[in-house]
């Protein structure tokens, strides 16, 4: 099939490169010249296991084309998928669909035949009624067919999710349209994924309460981690024991830091306010946000009590700094509210993450970042192990850290507290 991917973000390059490599013909369309140039080169924008690969070997193979011309791109295709971002509004809690809604505008000046148009975008209930409307307005509703497909891609899984999903959901009434998306997916169907279609709105819902009970899973262990402080408890004890309740699961009941990345926090937010529109009060999600927005202040808090408010001079070493391992995505991380509050107490930081440098310490006088795990903890007064790469793993700190005086603040339970103990290593864990 021909497709035409509209956006090269997270969402749209791996939905359109594994597509590709399905075998179909995929155009992925970007404003963007120098990332387009980029893509021809292999050069990839975002950091995800596998993606590489597949972009130089479908590209090579003409399956996968780059391009910035919308309007050719459109014309070539039968199906659009909308793929650009819907952050966060910058005053407020709702969603900015603008760019969804200009891709719209831009569509609706070059339908002169059926095209279907599947909204990847997260978008709240009514999103697609309202991408309907606008294009509805400059052409005939015989011509085009809006239908919300929702992605669950995790960010440094997304290729193994995009072909073993747990479920594709197809949200549209259109019967012509729905027997299309069942032969695009049928590669997966093939192979057991389960095709769901529903209403349009139902998908449109179905995405974020998904994003919203993983976000309250993470966030009740959080909770939970914080009595097993108190009572001297294992966290993880608890998190085996009630996960393999097979009503529960064991999937996103590791306690640690607050839930960062491209979704949760925005769709939790976005929910809300849809909550709100329709005049429905979601206690629970809006229950979640406020304890996840505490997170990293109890977090910082921790530290605070480990060096006993002693931060001034201190060297403090955060490995990882992403929201979490396998991906470059820094969106929403902790430590972009605890670094500087550190800062602000005197203390020094060293970082190192397997992404590299960022940007957003770079502003930072009293922040560096090494290029090896031994260079940035060889000095450290406080490691602070913050994402769970597998890098950090296996270190030698007996070996490697200098100041023998060190302690470790685990946030994400890497380590065995035993080991630690019989090393004779001063280390914190989470819910312990």
């Amino acid at each position: 099939m021909k497709l035409c991917i509209i956006g090269t973000g997270y969402v749209g390059l791996v939905s359109g490169v594994c597509f590709s490599d399905l075998g179909n013909d995929v155009i992925c369309v970007d404003k963007d010249l120098s990332k387009i140039e980029n893509l021809k080169n292999g050069i990839i924008p975002i950091y995800e296991p596998g993606l590489d690969e597949l972009v130089i070997k479908n590209y090579k193979n003409k399956r996968l084309k780059f391009s910035t011309n919308l309007k050719d791109s459109i014309l070539k295709s039968d199906i659009i998928f909308i793929c650009v971002g819907t952050p966060t509004k910058k005053n407020g809690n709702d969603a900015d669909l603008s760019q969804v809604y200009n891709v719209a505008k831009e569509i609706s000046k070059l339908v002169k035949k059926f095209k279907i148009i599947v909204t990847k975008s997260t978008v709240p209930v009514t999103g697609g009624d309202e991408i309907e409307k606008i294009i509805s307005k400059k052409v005939s509703k015989k011509l085009f067919s809006v239908v919300s497909n929702p992605e669950f891609l995790r960010e440094g899984e997304a290729i193994r999710d995009f072909y073993k999903p747990d479920r594709i959901i197809i949200g549209t009434s259109h019967k012509k349209t729905n027997n299309v998306l069942k032969n695009l997916y049928a590669p997966l169907t093939s192979r057991g994924a389960k095709y769901i279609n529903t209403s349009r709105k139902a998908a449109e819902l179905i995405k974020y309460s998904s994003n919203a009970f993983l976000a309250t899973k993470i966030t009740f262990i959080n909770e939970i981690a914080n009595l097993c402080e108190k009572i001297n408890v294992n966290i993880e004890d608890i998190s085996i024991g009630i996960g393999l309740d097979k009503r529960i699961g064991s999937r996103f009941l590791r306690a640690g830091p607050a839930y960062g990345g491209s979704c949760f926090p925005k769709d939790t937010k976005a929910l809300v306010t849809t909550g709100d529109k329709f005049k429905t009060n979601l206690t629970v999600i809006k229950s979640v946000i406020k304890s996840n927005k505490n997170r990293s202040s109890l977090m910082l808090k921790r530290v605070f009590d480990i060096l006993k408010n002693k931060i001034n001079n201190k060297n403090i070493c955060f490995l990882g700094v992403t929201f979490k391992a396998n991906t470059d995505d820094m969106r929403d991380s902790s430590c972009l509210s605890m670094i500087p509050a550190l800062i602000k107490k005197g203390a020094k930081i060293n970082y190192f993450d397997p992404t590299g440098e960022k940007s957003d310490f770079k502003k930072f006088k009293n922040v560096i970042f090494s290029n090896n795990i031994k260079d940035a903890i060889k000095k450290s007064d406080l490691i602070i192990i913050h994402t769970e790469w597998n890098d950090f793993k296996t270190i030698n700190f007996k070996k490697d850290v200098k100041n023998k005086k060190f302690s470790i603040f685990d946030m994400r339970n890497i380590y065995s507290v035993n080991k630690m103990k019989d090393q004779k290593i001063k280390y914190f864990s989470i819910g312990n």
